[in-house]
């Protein structure tokens, strides 16, 4: 019983640092580029969050699982030719079921592959650990990840558009923030959902000693 404590102890403290205490975006401030580039519609957001999500996770586990057999010198371009190859298999998905969608991600597909995020889970944890923890590590990275997208996308659309996921939400003639197009309308956004997080993790913690 004990030993099936400590396993479960050990997947939930990984799962709480990929999402909340480490999270990729508002702790460790990774993956910004991709964030504000497709941030602007919740669609997107989703399909980009996932994306990286499989990527992470299927790179890392089977990083973990050859770990024992790459050479100290060639670690990172190995770590690049596997994450390549999750990479196009993404890109291959959406171009054949999700068109349009990956019209509007254009490059930034491809460009998973330079995302910080999926090099240093692989770096930091795959090589270091089994596969049962790398799987629970990369779900946890990639949906802290795609959390923090789709809410900085909600914002925005909700701005810019007025809807929600391509529905109408706010009247028909509501105001567009053209600025919420944009890549500085979701560095404000971005900024501003940073600060509420850090504000309320401190306080949490202040309440926590007390």
């Amino acid at each position: 019983m004990k030993w099936i404590r400590m396993k479960y102890t050990r997947w939930f403290n990984i799962s709480k640092d990929g999402l909340v205490k480490n999270n990729p975006v508002i702790i460790a401030v990774l993956g910004i580029c991709s964030a504000l580039a497709v941030s602007n519609k919740v669609e997107n957001a989703i399909a980009m969050g996932l994306g990286v999500t499989f990527v992470i996770m299927a790179s890392s586990m089977t990083v973990s699982l050859i770990r024992n057999f790459i050479p100290g010198k060639v670690r990172m371009v190995t770590y690049m030719v596997i994450i390549s190859t999750f990479v196009i298999l993404v890109q291959m998905f959406l171009e054949a079921f999700f068109p349009d969608i990956e019209k509007e991600l254009g490059a930034y597909v491809g460009l998973i592959i330079t995302n910080c995020i999926v090099m240093g889970r692989a770096e930091a944890f795959a090589v270091k650990n089994p596969v049962r923890y790398t799987a629970i590590d990369g779900f946890a990275s990639g949906m802290g990840y795609t959390y923090v997208l789709v809410l900085i996308a909600v914002v925005r659309e909700l701005l810019a558009f007025g809807t929600i996921l391509n529905m109408q939400v706010m009247p028909d003639n509501w105001p567009s923030w053209v600025v919420m197009t944009m890549a500085p309308g979701g560095f404000f956004v971005l900024g501003i959902l940073i600060w509420i997080i850090r504000e309320m993790s401190k306080n949490y913690d202040v309440a926590a000693q007390a």
